[in-house]
This record gives structure tokens, sequence and C-alpha cells, in this order.
């Protein structure tokens, strides 16, 4: 969870709108921009395909939280992006559900990353939107 300081504007309560903020790959922290790269070219070496861009589109909103799956040979993937406006925390929640060997290849140094790299795409969208 982030934690979204106080500021003039009231929060946009839409949980679709946070998540497109966590995750636009042209607005993300620079680093991370560059290890997506990485991961783009890298991925090929195992048989993965590149992700597109709309890996992280929003499925559908249900009540407080943005929904996202994303489905692929190596993975599968599920994100939950919530705003709670009265308490101003920013959540996102992920599951990985790894497919046999080549899942446990891919995700063996993207695991080192993930953690990191959500929380700091996370704390960038509340210092843009704020």
């Amino acid at each position: 969870m982030i934690s979204i300081p106080h500021s003039a504007q009231p929060l946009n309560p839409d949980p679709a709108y946070w998540a497109k903020a966590v995750f636009n790959p042209h607005t993300a922290p620079r680093w991370v921009q560059l290890l997506f790269g990485v991961r783009q070219a890298a991925v090929r070496l195992i048989g993965v395909p590149p992700a597109g861009a709309d890996v992280f589109r929003v499925g559908e909103v249900v009540g407080d939280e943005a929904l996202i799956s994303a489905d692929d040979v190596h993975l599968d993937f599920r994100c939950g992006v919530g705003i709670d406006v009265e308490a101003r925390l920013l959540r996102v929640t992920t599951v990985v559900r790894l497919k046999g060997k080549r899942g446990r290849v891919y995700f063996a140094p993207v695991s080192l990353f993930h953690g990191p790299v959500t929380r700091a795409m996370a704390r960038h969208a509340v210092r843009r939107t704020i």
C-alpha cells in the first residue's frame, strides 16, 4: 500500500484511473522502463513472446478495485488496483501462477525485481497525480 499525501485536489476515486497511472509504460520511472526493455529482449531466449502494449489493460472494475488479467504460455498474471479515497491509500496486489519449467525459469530473475518495481510504479503514479 502506498500512502497518498494530502493536497488541495480531491483524489480520483476511479480504480481504473489509478491502474492506468501505475502501469503506464511511458510514465514509469526510467529504471523500470530499462528493466522492462531488458525483459522484452530476454524472454525470446526462453521462448516467451514479448509483452504487448495492452498487457496491463484493465479488464473490469469490481467495487473499488480495477482488475487486470494476463495469461501467457509461461504464467497467468492477476492484479488488483484499489483506491481508498478516505484513507488516502493506493493498493496494488499481484498474483502469479507459473506454468511449467519455462515459467519458473522466467520468474526466477523477475521475482527479484517484482516487488520493488511494483512499489516504485505505484509511488511514481501517486507523485504524478497529486
